[in-house]
C-alpha cells in the first residue's frame, strides 16, 4: 500500500516538473513526449505489463488494456496534423486509474495470512510414558501403541483410548458442544479436547498427522484453495466495455476513410477522432467511483460492527440466497444459564440454593450456570466434604446434611427413584438426605435476537435457512424450533459440515450465494468454504475470525440482515454511478465520432462525470 502511494505521489510530481518544463521550454514535441514519459512509466508500467501479460494468455479485454489503449491514444494524438499534444491528459488518466486502484486495495485489505497457525488446537508436544518416567516429547514423535498422560486444564495431542482415569472434556472447539462429554477407561477420545478434571492416561491409536486436529487444519487450507472469489466489479465492467470501444474506435479510423474514396487524405482527419474517442472513452469516473463506492460500503458497515474484509465480498453479500448458522456461539449464547426449576419436595428456590452451594468449588460449566442462578454464596451456610464422584456429580455436607447434585447415572447409583423432564436440556438431579429432591434444567439459552433475524433474512428475500450443531438431535430440534429455520442438521464433526455445504453449495441457485454463520475453532473450515463466511467477533475464535470474509463485531445474528442490506445499497449506488458515466460518455463520444464534440465536453465526460460519480459514492458512507 505504502508502495502503491509513494509511487503515486512521485509520478504526480514528475508530472509537475513536465508541465512546467512544457510551459518555459521550447522542446519539439518528440522531445516533449519523452519528457512526459517519464512520469506515465513511473505511474502505469505494471498496468502495461498487465496489459501485455492479458494480450499473451488470450484475457486481452482488461481494464488494464482498455486504459493502455486509452493513454497510448492521448500520447499519440500530438503527432497527427492539426491536433494539439495530450502528454499531461495521458499522465493524467493512468494516474487515476492508479488511484482507483489504491483504494480498491485499501478497500479490500491485504491478502489473509494462513489461518493454520492460529488454530491452537493441535498441541506441539505431549507428555509421553516411556521407561517408568514421563517426559514431553515433540507430539509427532509420539507412535500408535504408546500411553500418553493428559493433566486437568491440557488439550489431548492425540487421538486415542483412555486406559486410566476419568474426567470430562471441553469439546466445543472441535464439535461445537457445549455440553462437556464425560468420559473414563475405555473411551476413545480425540485431539484438540480439553481435559477439565481428571488425570488422564490415553493410548495412542492414531498417528500425529492423521490426528482430528491435524484434520481439520487440512480441512480449513483445502477449503481456502477450492473457495471461488468474485470477480472484482470493475474488471466485469471492463470485459465487455474494453472489446466495443475497441472496435468501435478501429471502425471510425477506417470506415469513413475507406467510403470517402480518398483514403490517404482522410485517414489522418479520422484516425485523430478516433484517439479522441479513446481518450473521451476512459472510464476514469468508474475505476475511481467504483472502488470508492464499496471502499464507502466496507466504512459504513464498519461504523455499525460490521467488518467486511473486501469489494468483492459486498458482491457476494448482495446475492445471498441461502444462510447456513452454526448454533452454539452464533444462534445462540454459547453459555449455560438455568432454564427452569422442578422441585418435588421443597421450594424451586430452595433447591437452586442447596445445588449452588454444593457447586461452589467445581470448575464445571454447569456449575458455573447453577452458581450464576444463586449468586447468594455469602449466606451463612456451611459446606464440607465436598466430593466429585466422575462422570456423575458432586456431593457435599451443606448444614450438616448431606446433599447430592448430578445426572441420572448418579441418581441410579444412589437407588433413587428420579423423574425424567419433558424439556430440553442438561438436567440436573438434587437429592437430600437421601431422598429425591427435584431438578434442574440448565440449557444453552437462544440469542434475544435470533428469531428476528431469521425473520429479516426472509424479508430480505432469503430462501433457504439451515443450522448445523455438534449437539445432539433433540438440543438441535429444541434450537431450530424457537429461532425457526427451515431444517437442521444435528451431532456433526467439522468435517460432516463441509461436506454437508458443498451439498448445499451444488444444489443452490445459479447466480445466488451462500453464507455460513460461525464463531468457533470447528467452524473454520465451513466458514472458509463458503461462499461468504461470516464470524462472531466478539466471542469468536481468532481462527473464525481470521478464516471469516465478515465479522459481526457484537455477535448478534440481526446484523447479518444489515450486512445483506448495505451490499444491496452499496450495489445499487455503484450501477448507478455506471448508467451515470456510460449514458454521459456514450453521449459525448457520438459526437466526438462526428467531430461535433468539444474539449469542454469532454473534460466533462471524463473529469466532471468522476467528480459527480465520486460524490454519489460517498452516500455510501451513510447507513
Amino acid at each position: 500500500m505504502k508502495k502503491k502511494l509513494t509511487r503515486i505521489a512521485v509520478a504526480a510530481m514528475l508530472l509537475a516538473v513536465a508541465a512546467i518544463v512544457e510551459h518555459f521550454g521550447e522542446l519539439p514535441v518528440w522531445q516533449l513526449l519523452l519528457v512526459y514519459l517519464v512520469p506515465y512509466l513511473v505511474a502505469g508500467y505494471d498496468v502495461i505489463g498487465e496489459a501485455l501479460e492479458g494480450l499473451f494468455h488470450g484475457k486481452m479485454f482488461n481494464e488494464c488494456l482498455l486504459m493502455c489503449i486509452a493513454t497510448l491514444g492521448a500520447l499519440a494524438i500530438g503527432f497527427m496534423p492539426g491536433m494539439e499534444n495530450e502528454f499531461a491528459e495521458a499522465v493524467f488518466v493512468m494516474l487515476f486509474f492508479k488511484v482507483g486502484e489504491l483504494f480498491e486495495a485499501y478497500a479490500e485489505g491485504r491478502s489473509r495470512r494462513a489461518i493454520s497457525h492460529l488454530m491452537d488446537i493441535r498441541p506441539d508436544t505431549a507428555c509421553v510414558e516411556r521407561d517408568g518416567l514421563v517426559a514431553v516429547v515433540p507430539a509427532e514423535s509420539v507412535a500408535v501403541g504408546e500411553t500418553i498422560v493428559v493433566k486437568p486444564g491440557e488439550r489431548i495431542p492425540l487421538d486415542g483410548e483412555i486406559i486410566e482415569g476419568a474426567s470430562s472434556l471441553d469439546t466445543v472447539a472441535l464439535t461445537g458442544e457445549s455440553l462437556p462429554w464425560d468420559v473414563s477407561a475405555g473411551d476413545d477420545v480425540v485431539s484438540g479436547g480439553v481435559n477439565i478434571s481428571g488425570l488422564l492416561k490415553v493410548k495412542v491409536t492414531k498417528m500425529f498427522g492423521d490426528s482430528t486436529a491435524t484434520k481439520i487444519i487440512e480441512l480449513v487450507e483445502n477449503a481456502s484453495e477450492k473457495k471461488s472469489r468474485s470477480e472484482t466489479f470493475i474488471a466485469r465492467f471492463a470485459r465487455v466495455y474494453t472489446p466495443i470501444v475497441v472496435f468501435v474506435a478501429v471502425v471510425l479510423s477506417l470506415l469513413p476513410p475507406l467510403l470517402s474514396g480518398n483514403f490517404a487524405m482522410e485517414f489522418p482527419v479520422w484516425l485523430g477522432r478516433a484517439l479522441t474517442f479513446l481518450v473521451v472513452s476512459c472510464p476514469c469516473a468508474l475505476v475511481i467511483s467504483v472502488p470508492l463506492t464499496f471502499f464507502g460500503g466496507i466504512g459504513g458497515a464498519s461504523r455499525n460492527g460490521i467488518l467486511i474484509k473486501g469489494a468483492s465480498y459486498i458482491d457476494t453479500l448482495s446475492k445471498l440466497e441461502t444462510v447456513v448458522f452454526d448454533k452454539t456461539g452464533t444462534l445462540t449464547k454459547g453459555q449455560f444459564e438455568v432454564e427452569a426449576v422442578h422441585p418435588d419436595k421443597c421450594d424451586g428456590k430452595h433447591l437452586l440454593h442447596l445445588a449452588a452451594h454444593v457447586e461452589r468449588y467445581s470448575t464445571h460449566p454447569i456449575a458455573r450456570s447453577l452458581r450464576n442462578a444463586y449468586p447468594g454464596e455469602n449466606d451463612g451456610c456451611s459446606v464440607e466434604a465436598v466430593e466429585e464422584v466422575a462422570g456423575q456429580g458432586v456431593r457435599a455436607q451443606v448444614n450438616g446434611c448431606e446433599v447430592c447434585v448430578g445426572n441420572a447415572a448418579m441418581m441410579e447409583a444412589m437407588g433413587v427413584d428420579w423423574k425424567p423432564c419433558h424439556k430440553v436440556g442438561t438436567i440436573v438431579h438434587v437429592t437430600i438426605g437421601g431422598t429425591y429432591a427435584g431438578h434442574i434444567v440448565v440449557a444453552d439459552a437462544v440469542k434475544a435476537d435470533a428469531r428476528s433475524a431469521i425473520d429479516e433474512l426472509r424479508r430480505l428475500g432469503i430462501k433457504k435457512t439451515v443450522m448445523f450443531t455438534g449437539d445432539h438431535d433433540a438440543v438441535g430440534r429444541d434450537v431450530a424450533e424457537k429461532v425457526g429455520v427451515d431444517e437442521y442438521h444435528a451431532e456433526m464433526m467439522p468435517a460432516d459440515k463441509v461436506a454437508m455445504l458443498e451439498n448445499l453449495i451444488a444444489v443452490k441457485p445459479e447466480g445466488s450465494a451462500l453464507a455460513f454463520v460461525g464463531d468457533g475453532i470447528n467452524d473454520a473450515p465451513v466458514l472458509a468454504r463458503a461462499d461468504v463466511g461470516i464470524a462472531m467477533g466478539a466471542l469468536g475464535s481468532d481462527a473464525a475470525i481470521e478464516a471469516a470474509d465478515v465479522v459481526l463485531m457484537d455477535d448478534k445474528p440481526s446484523k447479518i440482515a444489515l450486512a445483506v442490506e448495505i451490499a444491496r445499497r452499496t450495489l445499487r449506488i455503484a450501477r448507478q454511478n455506471v448508467w451515470f458515466a456510460v449514458g454521459v460518455k456514450v453521449a459525448v463520444l457520438v459526437l466526438a465520432g462526428f467531430g461535433l464534440a468539444t474539449m469542454w465536453m469532454a473534460v466533462f465526460a471524463d473529469v466532471g462525470v468522476m467528480v459527480l460519480a465520486v460524490l454519489n459514492a460517498l452516500r455510501t458512507l451513510r447507513v
